[in-house]
């Protein structure tokens, strides 16, 4: 356990305990990054002083790694992995020795880039830019579940140039996170030469400007950095930045200030003088060999809690309504945080709240909606750490910013194993008048490269109710997405509605929406309605295809494309780019399991312009008479 910061000064006793503990962790981070031959020594050198103070002082516990209360650390410059691992094995979380002798092995824990298997270790980063936003996160997780936690985020000077960190300053200023403390490694050095001439920037002055109380340290001097890390923590009425004066490769003469050691290994004759210079042994031998004799075993995979969810009673839409997918969403919300009062809930908005119904939730449940602005990327990360501290989070943003914009933070937080509800708005052509730059057609393609996240496209208000629902109970990632116009609610044949009273959301699961076996036609979300009406058509000319609503695109029930295939004819019909969707998702399913009906692809051809949604799909060969059309056509009656 650390000693916390209500002491005046470090004594004496630790001081001298952690002045010996920076010499040998500098030969740590020497010796890993020389066996592995690569990584990045100097800023990790830079850094050590830094991490030191912090991991011994703050409340954490190498023997209680679970504890939910205590401190968060992240470290946002993530490449300074070494000095971490160097830090974290010395104070007792791990056995040092395997970080040394395993760094960036394969299969090893100790990667390139701090990951949060590793004791310790918070969150996964590398990519620079994101970790105050991710500190936010957990500051704002702190406040929505009662916990008195302080969130220290480490980050380098050259990643504030990013604009990710700005917005997240000013997150934190707006929602008061004055739990949340920011130390800059301040060595003035990165990869291409000194930070002045590679993109000057006011760092104070940005911090202040944006209301934050700031800091200045000796980032080689123990006492220093201690004094400013307990004043910032007792700091009540701002969140702080401490600017530690640092040195690239300090420790080392001919490393110091020298920015080639920044992302280069130590040739063995230099590092040979680096250990001569600490006063250490050259044990690098006893290291390789320890090395080639890993054996890599099952990591412990650190949990976060995931809140208990009453999903509560599912709205049904009869067939007179005329509402939209995003209504449905927005009063999902409502009913899940009006059935849960004590649970810790959060959605954030980035300026669309009115356009994505999240207004409806800030209306009557103001402090579980965090209006961020216009900071997609930044709010992106802060609701995936959010949604690790025990709060049901939801993120809802357009199409083309909560995932075109954003795919790199989602990337992240999936590496993470959040706990995400996105749900975005605004799909496909059905954006209409807002033009090709608003209609997001590719995020089936985008989305399909994470492997954590699972996708809802619901074809209805009443699949959309039930999705939501199911979304908030079920842990993980989701992306639950829709359209901008009404729709209609889908009936059976009898004119009831099919996903009302009786149906329960079934992920992977295809609906028939109509039978047939003459063909069958693979629809999603807005596309679902336009195929009943073209059945009704082909039905009027002798035709009766099976319509088959997929409302899990990329993971598709294999059992259902089997049983299409056996009519002979395939079609799949999407708002979306016919190369990256549903088409491919159906394909994939039909070659691997050996079948060979006909088959044919309806999709986003090209960029959409501005129009009714209607005549978009018109102009791009999608509506419902194009879809009569094709099945003729396919069918050789013609």
């Amino acid at each position: 356990m650390g000693i916390g910061f209500t002491q005046e000064r470090l004594s004496d006793e630790h001081l001298a305990r952690i002045r010996e503990l920076a010499r040998l962790a500098r030969g740590d981070i020497l010796k890993m990054t020389t066996l592995a031959g690569s990584g990045h020594p100097g800023g990790s050198m830079s850094s050590i002083d830094i991490y030191l103070v912090l991991y011994s002082c703050a409340n954490v516990d190498p023997k209680n790694l679970e504890d939910p209360d205590r401190d968060r650390i992240v470290v946002s410059h993530g490449h300074t992995s070494p000095g971490v691992y160097a830090a974290l094995g010395r104070l007792g979380f791990f056995d040092i020795d395997q970080a040394v002798a395993t760094f960036r092995k394969t299969e090893s824990i100790f990667e390139g880039h701090v990951e949060r298997h590793v004791p310790g270790v918070e969150w996964s980063t590398g990519n620079l830019g994101q970790g105050l936003a991710a500190g936010c996160g957990f500051a704002l997780a702190a406040k929505l579940t009662g916990k008195s936690y302080h969130t220290f985020v480490a980050m380098s000077d050259a990643e504030q140039a990013k604009g990710m960190v700005a917005e997240a300053r000013r997150f934190a200023k707006k929602y008061g996170l004055t739990d949340l403390t920011v130390i800059v490694d301040y060595n003035h050095a990165q990869i291409d030469g000194r930070l002045e001439e590679v993109m000057p920037q006011n760092i104070k002055g940005g911090y202040r400007a944006d209301g934050w109380k700031v800091l200045e340290a000796d980032g080689h001097d123990f006492q220093s950095i201690y004094q400013a890390l307990r004043e910032a923590v007792h700091t009540e009425d701002a969140p702080v930045v401490i600017l530690a004066e640092t040195v690239m490769g300090k420790g080392v003469s001919f490393m110091e200030g020298n920015v080639a050691f920044h992302g280069k290994a130590l040739s063995l004759e230099q590092y040979r003088r680096a250990m001569e210079e600490l006063g250490l042994e050259d044990d690098l031998e006893v290291y390789r060999k320890m090395r080639e004799e890993f054996r890599p075993s099952e990591p412990a995979k650190p949990g976060f809690p995931q809140p208990a969810v009453d999903p509560g009673e599912s709205r049904t839409y009869g067939p007179e309504v005329q509402t939209d997918n995003r209504t449905a969403f927005g009063r999902a919300l409502v009913d899940i945080a009006n059935r849960n009062p004590d649970l810790p809930m959060a959605a954030l908005d980035c300026d669309l709240a009115p356009s994505v119904k999240t207004d409806q939730l800030w209306r009557e449940h103001p402090h579980r909606f965090f209006e961020a602005g216009v900071q997609e990327h930044s709010t992106a990360i802060i609701a995936g750490t959010l949604s690790v501290g025990g709060v049901l989070t939801f993120f809802a943003d357009f199409g083309v910013f909560g995932v075109d914009e954003t795919f790199n933070q989602h990337r992240l937080s999936d590496i993470n194993g959040t706990n995400l509800k996105l749900v975005c708005t605004h799909l496909g052509l059905d954006v209409g008048e807002d033009g090709k730059t608003h209609q997001c057609t590719d995020y089936l393609g985008v989305l399909r490269n994470l492997f954590g996240f699972k996708i809802i496209i619901p074809a209805d208000p009443n699949q959309t109710d039930r999705a939501i629902r199911y979304a908030a109970r079920t842990s993980g990632n989701f992306f639950v997405g829709m359209g901008r116009s009404k729709v209609p609610v889908i009936l059976d044949e009898e004119g009831e509605p099919l996903f009302g009273e009786g149906y329960e959301f079934e992920y992977g699961r295809v609906n028939v929406v109509r039978e047939g076996e003459d063909g069958a036609v693979f629809a999603m979300g807005p596309m679902v309605h336009r195929a009943v009406r073209a059945w009704e058509m082909l039905k009027g000319q002798g035709v009766k295809v099976r319509v088959l609503n997929v409302p899990c695109p990329t993971d598709p029930d294999r059992e259902a494309v089997r049983r299409a295939a056996e009519t002979g004819l395939v079609v799949t019909y999407e708002d979306h780019h016919i190369d990256t969707g549903l088409g491919s998702s159906v394909a994939l399913v039909l070659a691997e399991e050996g079948l060979s009906p006909k088959f044919v692809r309806m999709g986003i051809r090209t960029y959409g312009g501005s129009g009714k949604p209607d005549e978009l799909f018109a102009s791009q060969g999608l509506s419902p008479e194009d879809l009569v059309r094709t099945v003729i056509g396919a069918l050789g009656r013609e």
